[in-house]
């Protein structure tokens, strides 16, 4: 072998030895978004399980599940032999996340609450880097940022009521710093709730005071109220001028609220209906 050879092979060599060494053979990804990521970077074939929240691609939802993202057993991830727990700072039970820890399996936890373009890019680049894809990481993490940019916001920001709705039960609202009003925001509205962080149960007066031009839901919590009419017959809602117009958009859970490799798409398309006539 010729000596100009022997950097290469060497590169190689290495490379090898830290793949295996971070453990990218049997992984279990936590959070919608994470496992969307992984899929994005072609690395599904590493998967051995998710949590409930991964609902994209519609493989994922094949895998084995371990449960809730906050609510783990360490037991259920364990059984699934995993080299590698991907997750956001939202994984939990924080002890069983040190159990894990403590049983020998490398855990890493990418921040989810930087609802913005940076913090996607960052979320992606991440996850890429704790799989060995960080050129990978690095291509998605650039198309981020072009799908935000050649997002066409509506001329005249209209005012967006977003509604957390599961059954019967109350509506939560959203105000701010949720990944509900960051969207919003990316897409060219403005949300009319501001006087609070958080989510807050759904009156007839604050939605009087939201005054909304539009409501915007995830698609299976306006399932789960009954389509068009069972939203509007929340309180105070028909009332609004969104209500008086019908004017509600509804959108996947995931791709609205996930901020994950689709999140420049979720703006794009957000923005292309709210810029929609009124009906």
């Amino acid at each position: 072998m010729k000596p100009r050879f022997l950097p290469f092979f060497l590169s190689a060599f290495l490379a090898t030895i830290s793949s295996v060494a971070l453990g990218q053979n049997r992984v279990v990804s936590v959070g919608g978004a994470v496992t969307e990521t992984v899929y994005a970077l072609g690395a599904e074939e590493k998967l051995v399980g998710c949590d409930t929240s991964s609902a994209y691609p519609e493989a994922a939802t094949k895998l084995p599940q371990v449960g809730y993202a906050r609510q783990l057993s360490a037991e259920g991830v364990l059984a699934l032999k995993p080299d590698l727990v991907l997750g956001t700072d939202e994984t939990g039970p924080p002890a069983v996340v040190q159990q894990l820890r403590d049983s020998g399996v490398r855990v890493v936890l990418v921040k989810a609450t930087d609802h913005s373009v940076a913090g996607t890019q960052a979320k992606v680049r991440e996850v890429a880097g704790a799989i060995g894809l960080k050129e990978r990481g690095e291509a998605i993490a650039e198309k981020v940022e072009r799908d935000f940019a050649a997002v066409a916001k509506p001329a005249k920001a209209p005012r967006v009521l977003f509604l957390y709705a599961r059954g019967g039960g109350t509506m939560n609202v959203a105000g701010r710093a949720t990944a509900a009003d960051a969207i919003i925001g990316l897409a060219g509205g403005v949300n009319a709730v501001t006087g609070y962080e958080g989510y807050k149960p759904l009156t007839a007066e604050a939605a009087a005071v939201a005054a909304p031009d539009v409501i915007l839901l995830p698609s299976r919590g306006m399932d789960s109220v009954g389509g068009l009419d069972g939203v509007l017959s929340q309180p105070g809602l028909a009332q609004t001028p969104a209500g008086k117009a019908r004017r509600v958009i509804a959108m996947d859970d995931l791709l609205l609220l996930g901020f994950g490799p689709r999140a420049g798409e979720a703006a794009a398309d957000l923005a292309k209906r709210l810029s929609a006539p009124m009906p």
